[in-house]
This record gives C-alpha cells, structure tokens and sequence, in this order.
C-alpha cells in the first residue's frame, strides 16, 4: 500500500495506536481525518491539521451522521481504519459482569460492523479502497482477565476474513491490524514487557508499505499469540497468562 496522496479516516483515532498511525499516514503525505468521541482530543488533533469529526461507534445514527460529515468534506476518502475499543476486566464468577461484557461487544464488535456498514458502499463504487480492522493478539491467545475483549477481538478477526471474502474483485482490500500489547495511556505500567508505541507504529507502516499489502499486519511482537496454537505452546501461554486472574478484585488476598 502506498501511505502517500491517500485520503484517510481514523476512527478511534484520539489517541494511543490511532492517534499515532493518523500521524504516519500524514507524514508519510496522505490526508487525515479522525473520529472519536472526546471533545479536548479532537481539538487537539484539529490544531495540529487533522480533519476531525464526533463520532460514537455504538449509535448508529452518530456513525452515520459522521458518514456523510467526512463524505461530504472527503468525497475521494479511499482508507478507513476502525479501532474504536474498550478493555474491561471481568470476573465470570460475578453474574454482574455481563454489563461490561455487553458494553465490550456494543463497542468493539458492533461498533466494527456499523463503521464498516456506514462505509463499504461508498468504497465499492469508487472500485477501489481499503477497510482496516483492529484486532489484538489477545483474538488468538485468551487473556483471561478480559474475556469479553478476547471475544470480541477474535469475532472482528473473523468478520474481516469474512468482509474480505465478499469484497473480492470489488476492488476494495481489507486488511487486519493485529497489535500486541503496546505501551499507551499508562499500559507499560500494567505490562513492562509492552511495546513501544514508537516502535509499534514503525514497524506496521514498513508491513503496511509492502507490495501488495499482507492481509494480516502482524508485528515480530505478536507473532507468538497469532501462531501459539500452531507452534503447540497455546496450553502453556494460556496457563502463564491466566496468572493474571489476581488483578481482578475478587481474587485478591
């Protein structure tokens, strides 16, 4: 994929991973503009030049009212990245945490779908496009703490391979983002062995920029949680990880 002269839409781009790669795409010369629902962080990035546009993924009619917005400003939009998401913990054990694994699926499956909904037509009749996805090394290696954002993510994995599918010979590509964990808003705290944004963001948009682009955009840091199932080690990551399960509240002691 050629990163210059595109026309492009973050949404979930006010911040952490999105906010960075709205700024490798515009340094690399495309045209910007990011989606998010914080009032300070829009302005921020509308200072420095993005195009911005309020936008709550889990209602439909804001991500339509966004669509015609940037439609109507972009009429050459030919990139759309939606990574709009949500990380709660969850106790199973506790029947109150289906609250948050509703708001989990509303926002970040659901909310996925709508953006792509709100976006698929006018892509494939301009013949040509790309739809990123978001998705998360935690889709193929559970970490058991969050288990509603595994789900979510590992649904959004195979609605792309789905999309991508469908959108064959429409001239519209789809491509996956698989992040591992990456050091924002505080996560090299929770988890020291993060990846640095800096570095997270330069390697996607060396993967981004081969020819032709790969369907999964999976960074060196990810490649054991993408392929643990396949390298035999899921049993033994999936137990290491399910150490984690003394974060949440009601396993302390």
């Amino acid at each position: 994929m050629d990163l210059s002269h595109r026309t492009v839409l973050v949404v979930g781009g006010t911040s952490g991973i999105g906010r960075e790669l709205a700024r490798r795409f515009a340094a690399a010369g495309s045209t910007v503009a990011v989606g998010g629902r914080n009032p300070e962080a829009l302005a921020e990035l509308a200072g420095e030049g993005f195009g911005t546009v309020r936008v709550d993924v889990t209602d439909g009619a804001s991500v339509a009212s966004a669509r015609d917005t940037v439609l109507a400003r972009y009429p050459g939009l030919d990139t759309v990245v939606t990574m709009s998401g949500v990380m709660l913990l969850e106790d199973l054990r506790d029947p109150a945490h289906f609250e948050a694994a509703a708001t989990t699926i509303e926002t970040n499956l659901l909310g996925t779908i709508r953006v792509v909904d709100a976006f698929t037509p006018h892509l494939v009749r301009r013949g040509e496009g790309t739809i990123v996805t978001v998705t998360s090394g935690i889709a193929f290696l559970p970490f058991p703490p969050m288990p509603s954002y595994g789900a979510s993510k590992a649904a959004v994995h195979a609605y792309s391979e789905a999309l991508r599918a469908q959108l064959a010979g429409s001239g519209v590509a789809v491509v996956e983002l698989v992040p591992p964990a990456v050091a924002t808003a505080g996560q090299e705290k929770v988890n020291p062995h993060a990846l640095p944004l800096d570095d997270f963001a330069t390697e996607v948009v060396h993967l981004l920029s081969q020819e032709p682009t790969p369907d999964e955009i999976l960074v060196k840091g990810v490649l054991m949680h993408r392929w643990a199932e396949r390298d035999g080690t899921y049993g033994d990551l999936v137990a290491q990880r399910s150490q984690a399960l003394a974060m949440l509240p009601g396993r302390r002691g």
